[in-house]
């Protein structure tokens, strides 16, 4: 279990934003831009057992390899997001529930009513810039910027936003970097992570 702290920033032009011309940045970058296309699929029951547990359960595709992925509901406050996270590589699309029942879903997956109900709920794909960055302090930060799609039935909405989080190091150094983000590119604090948003994409599609 990892202890998940980030900033989130959401991007308020629709046009992409280009990384590797910004001055400013440079002089914190430790390496080179990394482009990833990340396709992941968040499970759940028919009536939402799972994130009315305080729960987020997904499978992602990253650039071909598999990722297992549990998430506590956690803490935001002013666009600074903390909650526990579990973070599994696969060999395949399939669970591994050993793993799993390292993590919150233990009860759940030995549960003969709720674990044979899961099913997709809503799905996020979206295209990751991402920069590893090095602050005072010994802070390391990634920076990950995502342009792409949350949908959930026939329904959608865009992805466009930063994400900064804390690698290692202060958290003051993490949102002094937030409001630096905020003073020089068009981008405003998110308190809604894409989990919360797909759920809400879920409420839409069955109304």
């Amino acid at each position: 279990m990892t202890l998940e702290q980030e900033m989130k920033l959401v991007v308020t032009s629709d046009g992409p934003l280009q990384l590797s011309e910004l001055e400013w940045l440079r002089p914190y970058c430790s390496a080179q831009l990394v482009i990833h296309h990340l396709v992941s699929t968040y499970f759940d029951t028919p009536d939402l057992h799972l994130i009315t547990q305080g729960v987020g359960l997904r499978l992602r595709n990253e650039n071909g390899s598999w990722l297992q992925t549990v998430k506590a509901t956690g803490q935001v406050k002013d666009g600074f997001h903390q909650r526990e996270e579990w973070e599994q590589e696969l060999n395949s699309a399939n669970f591994d529930l050993e793993k799993l029942k390292q993590t919150p879903l233990n009860v759940m997956i030995q549960d003969s009513e709720i674990w044979p109900a899961l099913a997709p709920m809503f799905t996020t794909d979206f295209i990751r810039q991402s920069l590893q960055l090095s602050l005072p302090q010994e802070t390391t930060i990634e920076l990950a910027y995502d342009r792409g799609q949350i949908r959930a039935g026939e329904l959608s909405e865009p992805v466009h936003e930063i994400e900064l989080e804390l690698k290692s190091g202060s958290i003051e150094q993490l949102k002094q970097l937030a409001r630096e983000c905020c003073q020089k590119l068009p981008v405003v604090y998110g308190d809604d992570s894409k989990a919360h948003r797909g759920y809400r994409l879920v409420g839409l599609a069955r109304e």
